[in-house]
C-alpha cells in the first residue's frame, strides 16, 4: 500500500534487513513504473552504501533513484540533525526530500563518504549527551537540589549552550573561557572534568560508534 500511494519510500530498517525489504519492494516499484509512477527510495540504514542497495532493486526493471539519509531521534520534536546524500540519478529529487525533512530540524547534504562519520557524531550523539545530563542532575542532587529541578536545569543548560555554539558561531573553547573567571568555581569544575577524561571519553565514544557502524554496513 505504501509503494502504491507514496512517491518517496522511506525505509527505516536495520542494515541486515535492507536486502530482503528491497527485493520485496522491487516488483511493486516495477508495477508502479509501468503505469508511469516512478518511486524514490530513501534509506535510513547506517553503514549501507547506495551501491550495495542497487543490486537488490534489479527487479524494479529501471534505475530507481536511491537517497541515503541519517537522522537522529531529536527529529521527533523538530530539533533533529539529518544528513543526506544521493547518487546522480536521484539529484533531481533531493529538494523534495529536503522539504519533507525541513520540519524535523536541520538538514544538510554531505558526500556519501562522510555518512558513517556523521552518524557517529549526530546519529549516536544524543545517547552520549543523555547520560551527561543525568550526571549533571545527579551532581545537583548531591549538592542539595530536588531531583526534578536538577534535571530541568541541566537539560535547559545543555540546550542553551548548544544554541550558543550554533547561533554565535564562536568556538566552544572561547565560549567556555567566557564563563571561567580566574580562580572561580567554573574553572574548578572544568579542571575536574579534565581530570576525569571527559574529552578523551567523548572522542573514543565517537570513534567506537564509527567503527561499529562500518562493521554493521559490511
Amino acid at each position: 500500500d505504501a509503494v502504491w500511494a507514496a512517491e518517496y519510500l522511506f525505509l527505516g530498517v536495520k542494515p541486515n534487513g535492507m536486502r530482503a525489504l528491497l527485493e520485496e519492494l522491487a516488483p511493486q516499484i516495477r508495477d508502479r513504473h509501468r503505469v508511469g509512477e516512478d518511486k524514490v527510495v530513501v534509506s535510513m540504514a547506517a553503514g549501507l552504501p547506495i551501491k550495495d542497495m542497487r543490486p537488490h532493486l534489479a527487479g524494479a526493471g529501471y534505475y530507481v533513484p536511491v537517497v541515503r539519509i541519517m537522522p537522529n531521534t531529536c527529529v521527533a520534536i523538530g530539533k533533529g540533525m539529518t544528513a543526506l546524500c544521493a547518487g546522480e540519478a536521484a539529484e533531481a529529487f533531493i529538494r523534495g526530500i529536503e522539504e519533507i525533512l525541513s520540519a524535523t530540524g536541520r538538514v544538510e547534504r554531505i558526500p556519501e563518504g562522510l555518512m558513517d562519520q556523521f552518524s557517529a557524531v549526530a546519529g549516536c550523539g544524543p545517547a552520549f549527551v543523555y547520560p551527561y545530563i543525568e550526571a549533571l542532575a545527579d551532581g545537583g542532587v548531591m549538592a542539595g537540589l530536588p531531583r526534578k529541578q536538577a534535571m530541568e536545569y541541566a537539560a535547559q543548560m545543555v540546550l542553551g549552550a548548544a544554541a550558543m555554539v550554533l547561533e554565535s558561531g564562536r568556538h566552544p573553547g572561547q565560549l567556555k573561557d567566557e564563563v571561567c573567571s580566574p580562580g572561580g568555581s567554573t574553572i574548578a569544575g572544568v579542571a575536574e572534568l579534565e581530570r576525569g577524561g571527559l574529552r578523551s571519553a567523548a572522542i573514543n565514544a565517537v570513534l567506537a560508534a564509527y567503527q561499529r557502524g562500518a562493521e554493521l554496513g559490511r
